[in-house]
């Protein structure tokens, strides 16, 4: 969230940052808005209790979205409870953050408009199509995640006006052009290089390792050629989701299906609503005056343009957007949809003033074809039999692999499943379908590698379930020799020939120290931090390390990963002819500034704060 923030600082346009926020929060449920509070309590913030349910909601979110950047690698993770007992306990702390925001916000007394909600709402790209906001498509995103117009509006008006607080803290920093420039003239800054490769390839030849010098180095280094245990499996799957594809659904049903769900498929009825908004003292006599003009025969939209005080809607007469129930506020909702196509109601008084609302337009609900949804339908049906049929299985696959331990073959047969053999594997290098860390503990355990038993049922995720048994297993040990003795001699002759190419490499340095620049040196004239697109990032960063030359050149020399050795001269230190970027960082600094603000509002606000862990914080 705070980098959406920091680019709102910077100039972006609010509706952008909302659009982008807003939705993960509606869509994820970080608040939990749908779910049902189970009576235990994860945090209490001043008073206000976070549940146990929140924080698990929210922990699952932030685990999909960790596996969705990183892939297996976060599957791994996932077997090690410090890690996970870590980010839960981070979730936590951001979610009580956010809270102690809100709070601050609800004390200043911030708030957020209908109109802004619903500007923020059309402005959303996940509620448009062909770059434009459709009402079908907003309402049928709203269905996929069980969410009501209210619902959402509600979430979105607590982060709305808690991007007011952040904004208004975040909008105050900046850092001056002397910083931006300070800065521009580091990253930017070139330099005048030579240098020298000793390659250790060259020193190869005169290079033989014996066994016995192999052989120590195995007795010395035993750590090195560690093997874990590693196994063999068969295992047996159970998944809704391959279920499913199997189950053919025929029309009829489909049908009888669409008829006793018509609701479902149905479009609600809309509006086209403007209206007229009145604030200040006089606001409600003002309102009274514009609402006569309409009733005297004026156009609303005349009025609106000449006498609302939402500038936004305003000067378009007053029109907001099509709405559907629920969209708006309780009062402005029972007021739009009582009205007559191009009715007025009455003056109401709201928690924003005094309003006039108009039904310009009005559009009836309607059914979508049966045509248009039967693959939704297809898909709902399939997954209803599939999810039937996976009860009725699962039984069977935990009764059958418990009375007969030691054989797939009968539990395949009863439940109609293909025996699955793996290839070998240790704890990290599983394949990703067997990547979890519950299927791991039972894989590894002596009832399945060493009684050879059938593991239980373990749940790999929602509806999907396996049964393991070990086909092969080996202990971890220690390699032998024979089978690493190849690799140990790899590896001490490039390291040998790398320390003669140190040798002469320290020679090279001396002798240059001394005056006597190498002849065959390769010259590089305004080397930046990048390498120029052909230098090695260990000699870049070494060269920047490097001290400004006072008295002719600045000599080292670096080890590069490949084993070969570089004797690098620093001749000069350029200063950029002419600074770019300044006002982007300018904009990168003032974000830092801001981060480092928004930290110190969180850590002043916990410091003030009355919070109450009830619990002990587990991994789930």
């Amino acid at each position: 969230m705070l980098e959406k923030i920091r680019e709102g600082s910077q100039g972006v346009g609010a509706k952008i940052i909302l659009s982008l926020v807003i939705l993960s929060f509606a869509l994820t449920g970080v608040y939990s808005y749908l779910g049902t509070n189970t009576g235990q309590v994860a945090a209490i913030v001043n008073g206000e209790e976070i549940s146990r349910y929140d924080l698990d909601k929210a922990f699952q979110n932030e685990q999909n979205r960790m596996r969705s950047q990183m892939g297996e690698m976060f599957d791994t993770l996932m077997g090690d409870p410090t890690y996970m007992a870590n980010m839960r306990q981070g979730v936590l702390d951001r979610m009580v953050s956010e809270r102690l925001l809100d709070q601050k916000v609800a004390a200043m007394g911030l708030r957020v408009s209908d109109s802004q909600i619903q500007q923020a709402i059309v402005a959303m790209p996940e509620f448009q199509v062909d770059g434009k906001f459709n009402n079908e498509h907003y309402q049928t995103v709203l269905r996929q995640n069980n969410l009501t117009g209210s619902q959402i509006r509600d979430m979105m008006r607590t982060d709305m006006a808690r991007q007011q607080l952040l904004m208004g803290l975040l909008g105050t920093e900046f850092a001056t052009e002397a910083e931006a420039e300070a800065l521009a003239n580091l990253q930017q800054q070139t330099r005048d290089m030579r240098y020298v490769t000793v390659a250790a390839d060259e020193y190869r030849d005169g290079i033989n390792i014996g066994e016995a010098e192999a052989q120590a180095y195995y007795d010395n280094n035993p750590s090195q050629f560690v093997q874990l245990e590693r196994v063999q499996l068969e295992y047996i799957e159970l998944d809704v989701a391959e279920l499913s594809k199997q189950i053919e659904i025929d029309e009829q049903d489909a049908r009888d299906y669409y008829a006793s769900q018509s609701n479902i498929y149905s479009m609600p009825e809309r509006r086209l609503a403007a209206h007229m908004l009145f604030e200040g003292d006089d606001a409600k006599a003002r309102a009274e005056a514009a609402l006569a003009r309409v009733r005297a025969g004026e156009s609303f939209a005349d009025v609106a343009v000449a006498e609302s005080d939402d500038s936004f809607t305003a000067e378009n007469g007053g029109e907001l957007d099509w709405m559907t129930p629920g969209t708006m506020d309780e009062q402005f909702d029972n007021a739009l949809f009582a009205l007559e196509q191009g009715g007025v109601s009455e003056v109401l008084e709201t928690d924003f003033g005094f309003q006039i609302v108009n039904a310009k337009q009005i559009e009836a609900g309607t059914l979508r074809p049966f045509e248009e949804v039967q693959a939704e339908i297809n898909a709902a049906l399939s997954a209803d039999k599939a999810q039937q049929e996976f009860y009725d299985l699962q039984q069977q696959l935990a009764d059958v692999s418990f009375e007969i331990p030691d054989s797939l073959l009968e539990t395949a047969e009863a439940i109609g499943a293909e025996i699955q053999t793996s290839p070998m594997f240790d704890r990290n290098t599983a394949p990703a379908k067997l990547n979890n860390p519950k299927l791991l503990a039972a894989a590894f355990s002596d009832s399945v590698v060493l009684d050879k038993m059938n593991s239980d049922v373990i749940e790999l995720g929602t509806n999907h379930m396996i049964v393991v048994r070990a086909k092969d297993y080996q202990k971890a040990g220690t390699l032998p020799f024979a089978d690493v003795s190849e690799q140990i001699s790899a590896q001490l002759l490039q390291q040998q020939a790398s320390d003669l190419a140190q040798q002469q490499a320290d020679q090279l340095l001396s002798d240059w120290k001394a005056g006597t620049a190498p002849a065959d040196s390769t010259s590089v004239k305004a080397v930046n931090r990048m390498g120029n697109g052909i230098l090695d990032s260990t000699m870049v960063m070494e060269l920047f390390k490097m001290a400004k030359p006072t008295d002719g050149e600045t000599i080292a020399s670096i080890k590069l990963p490949t084993g070969d050795i570089a004797v690098m001269a620093l001749d000069a230190v350029n200063a950029p002819a002419e600074l770019k970027d300044l006002e982007m960082l300018r904009g990168r600094l003032g974000q830092q500034l801001g981060q480092s603000s928004y930290q110190a509002l969180i850590a002043s606000l916990r410091a003030e704060a009355d919070v109450v862990f009830p619990q002990v914080v587990e991994q789930q």
